[in-house]
């Protein structure tokens, strides 16, 4: 089935858009597959491939000038999810265990895209093919190799994920059943690893991790890129909140162990307890019931508001209740949440490990290093204090947060830079070079 007008505009690039994930109504992986596909036919003629179940969700979203086909593989990808929920126990923890499931089906999606577009690649009816998703660096690609006997160039990512576990937190390793993160590393031994990255004509790394886990000889053809950005149509820049007291601590999440929303409540007890702050977590997970259990005995129930999952079209409304965004979690890839309360003028305070702390420039917020949970709640109170105290600070970073995101977060921003990407790889243009991290 094909969706959306053919555009045949002069001079715009020729793109199929491989997205197994991608959906307008979900968030995560899904959106971004989503939303950079919207937003790159914007700027050039592109074509979505994505898997059968989000052609409901595609079909009823705006396409513009955006092409559609959906590929079903729900046999395989069906059969990994509703396994990996089983072993998992559920959806909310063990996700490496989804993931490796997920990879193993994941070719079968590839090799009916390459079916179904394998003579129009060959005839050079695109410029280029770009795998958007999945994401993971360890998913190896069927199209790489085909795509480059083809004379079409193939290009992958962004690729974030495999951020180590830090050492100081190997028990929440544990806790969030990731058996599967101590054997990580064989996903070398995965048939077409290797050949995928050779294969690539461009590497887009979404974070210095993957970047460093690139071998040498690779590395010439990698850009770091981060792979989030924002909906400036969800998030149109406002002022940032008016600053009054107490002074609103927001965070937004998932309610599981490594987000560290435990420490975030410790850290700023004293100050909810005396009415300098107020906490409003957003979001929802099996550590509800202990996280409101905690609120209580620290007694400042009265200023944590636990509103549950707020929808994405009202979720900046909602960050404009708040002047700090409090994200301590202790192992994350991206952080798009993050980019989305910056956006909006929160004043971020992360942990310097992983992808948000690669997200925060100095001047916009604070990435706090990384410590023990004992060391780490004093560290979190006191920035948190000083901002309390410091109205005048916290609204000049804020301006700097918005500053930094509009100017490199945004979905159209995104897709200059990656089209930047193309006209290179098509010998068009110089390599780019974003920095990395972007500032």
């Amino acid at each position: 089935m094909d969706a959306g007008p053919t555009v045949n505009a002069a001079g715009r690039l020729r793109v199929l858009l491989v997205a197994e994930a991608a959906n307008p109504r979900l968030t995560s992986v899904a959106l971004i597959g989503w939303s950079f596909s919207r937003a790159m036919a914007e700027a050039a003629d592109a074509h979505l491939v994505s898997e059968q179940r989000n052609a409901t969700d595609i079909a009823a979203a705006d396409l513009g000038a955006l092409r559609f086909t959906p590929i079903n593989n729900r046999r395989w990808q069906g059969l990994a999810w509703n396994v990996g929920k089983a072993l998992r126990g559920g959806t909310a923890l063990g996700w490496t265990t989804y993931s490796a499931l997920g990879t193993l089906a994941y070719p079968f999606f590839e090799a009916k895209v390459w079916r179904a577009f394998r003579d129009r690649i060959r005839a050079g009816e695109f410029d280029l093919v770009h795998r958007v998703t999945p994401l993971a660096p360890v998913v190896p690609s069927l199209l790489a190799r085909r795509c480059a006997r083809a004379g079409v160039p193939f290009i992958v990512g962004p690729l974030n994920g495999g951020v180590p576990w830090p050492k100081e937190f190997s028990g929440l390793r544990r806790a969030e059943k990731e058996w599967l993160s101590y054997v990580r590393g064989a996903y070398k031994l995965l048939p077409g690893v290797h050949a995928t990255r050779r294969h690539a004509a461009a590497i887009l790394v979404a974070a210095r991790t993957v970047w460093r886990e690139m071998p040498a000889r690779l590395r010439p053809k990698c850009v770091y890129l981060p792979e989030n950005a924002i909906d400036v149509a969800r998030f149109p820049r406002q002022a940032p909140p008016s600053l009054r007291s107490p002074v609103g601590v927001a965070f937004v999440g998932r309610f599981v162990p490594l987000k560290g929303v435990d420490m975030l409540l410790e850290a700023a007890a004293p100050l909810v307890r005396a009415g300098r702050l107020t906490l409003d977590l957003i979001g929802d997970g099996p550590e509800l019931p202990r996280l409101r259990q905690l609120a209580d005995e620290l007694k400042i129930a009265a200023g944590t508001a636990f509103p549950g999952w707020v929808d994405h079209s009202q979720m900046a409304g909602r960050l404009g209740r708040s002047h700090i965004f409090g994200f301590p979690s202790v192992r994350e890839f991206g952080g798009g949440v993050l980019l989305e309360a910056m956006a909006r003028g929160l004043v971020p305070v992360v942990l310097d490990y992983g992808g948000p702390g690669e997200l925060v420039p100095p001047d916009a917020g604070f990435a706090l290093p990384m410590a023990s949970r004992a060391a780490l709640i004093p560290s979190l109170r006191d920035c948190l204090t000083k901002l309390a105290a410091e109205p005048d600070r916290l609204r000049a970073m804020a301006v700097n947060a918005q500053d930094h995101v509009y100017r490199n977060f945004t979905w159209p921003a995104k897709v200059q830079q990656v089209q930047a990407v193309y006209r290179w790889v098509l010998g068009r243009g110089p390599k780019p070079d974003f920095g990395m991290p972007l500032r």
